[in-house]
């Protein structure tokens, strides 16, 4: 197009005052000029021209794209690409469509509010996400801003930072920042008995707790599992052999519990994990170990593989925890791209033999993991001897 038809202008609770001149210049242009109601109640002298945003929010985006030709503004909160609606409105257009006017986002004036360095706080939004992804970012001493889409949202978060052993934790509830309505509260996390908190909210959070660890290999009873899991131990090898890196997919086959997938996920907020298993009981509580470690975006695949490896994104790493067999090796040596890495464990005699053949016939490294714990034997203790456990890694 000749010009941009869309302007996306950030807009805080301070109205037309934080406007920059370029941002009121296309309100004035403006044919159509979009926002919730109360983005449109800070700018009342819109007239005609005023479009309120219909709910549910998908149904706005399609009837904007509709407008294209138009003359159109949308109004975001302060940033609209920093957990804001500008990714989702551009995602279908092509350069040139738009342009934006961001604003200062929330998390900016909540920061200078606090006197926080931006750069060593975890910035998360929330208000349209399960509040359990604060997990992976509490930590003893960790600083969170989290944008929420409510005030009982806000009682919400105080109890899932309590629950999770971070009760001693400080929170800043901030409403309306920037504007005339601004008001920030100080409360304890387990005494939280706030009420008639008003959105927009932020709630910022000084941790103070044990945190998860960051290194693989995180203990067994993090995890509900039938006995059907891959052992800490083990599984900090398995993730060190399959070496995540950010941005990677990895296929996690005969997923169990879903921990190496789980611990794949945490490594870094970009890597995705897709989990097949075939026990319908076993794939629902690999999805809600996801859920509550703060992963929730495993994808869960119900199925046998090779055939429900069938239409799924291609990986960078493969893991088979459980099932290997010589038909699936094949199928997955010819489905698999070069550069693919590939690790099986396995505990019997026949997935020890299928290992060694293949090694000899591809490649790879072959591993057997001997681990013994101490425990009682009669009045004294001695070694109780797991079963080994034969690992093949290679790259496709």
């Amino acid at each position: 197009m000749d010009r941009p038809w869309l302007t996306i202008i950030g807009l805080g609770e301070d109205g037309p005052d934080g406007l920059s001149p370029a941002s009121r210049s296309a309100i004035e242009r403006a044919e159509v000029v979009a926002g919730s109601a109360r983005h449109l109640a800070l700018l009342p002298d819109l007239g005609p021209k005023a479009w309120v945003w219909p709910v549910p929010f998908a149904d706005g985006v399609d009837q904007v794209l509709a407008m294209r030709g138009c003359r159109v503004v949308v109004l975001a909160s302060g940033d609209p690409f920093w957990f804001g609606a500008g990714t989702v409105l551009t995602a279908p257009l092509q350069a040139g469509e738009w342009v934006a006017h961001p604003g200062v986002s929330v998390f900016a004036l909540a920061a200078a509010r606090l006197g926080w360095g931006i750069e060593g706080v975890a910035c998360l939004g929330l208000h349209a996400a399960p509040l359990a992804r604060i997990r992976p970012h509490l930590a003893n001493g960790a600083r969170l801003l989290v944008t929420l889409r409510d005030g009982a949202a806000v009682r919400e978060l105080a109890e899932t930072v309590t629950r999770l052993g971070f009760g001693a934790s400080t929170l800043w509830v901030m409403e309306a920042l920037g504007g005339g309505r601004e008001r920030v509260r100080q409360i304890g996390a387990a005494g939280f008995d706030l009420d008639r908190v008003a959105a927009p909210v932020l709630v910022a959070v000084a941790a103070t707790g044990q945190g998860m660890s960051c290194g693989s290999g995180l203990p067994d009873d993090l995890f509900a599992h039938d006995g059907q899991i891959t052992k800490r131990p083990v599984r900090a090898l398995t993730l060190s052999a399959l070496a995540p890196c950010p941005g990677e997919v990895l296929w996690d086959i005969g997923a169990g519990s879903g921990s190496v997938s789980i611990e794949w996920l945490l490594a870094h907020p970009s890597m995705r994990a897709i989990a097949v298993e075939a026990d319908p009981v076993r794939a629902d509580r690999a999805r809600a170990n996801a859920a509550a470690l703060g992963v929730d975006r495993l994808l869960l695949v119900q199925g046998a593989a090779p055939a429900a490896l069938a239409g799924l994104p291609l990986p960078d790493a493969v893991f088979i925890g459980g099932g290997v067999s010589e038909a699936m090796l094949a199928a997955l040596w010819a489905l698999l791209p070069p550069g693919v890495r590939l690790v099986a464990n396995g505990v019997t005699l026949e997935a020890e033999a299928l290992f060694a053949k293949w090694q000899a016939e591809v490649g790879g490294s072959l591993l057997r993991i001997d681990l013994s714990d101490a425990g009682a034997l009669g009045h004294k203790r001695g070694w109780r001897a797991a079963l080994p456990v034969v690992q093949w890694s290679v790259v496709r």
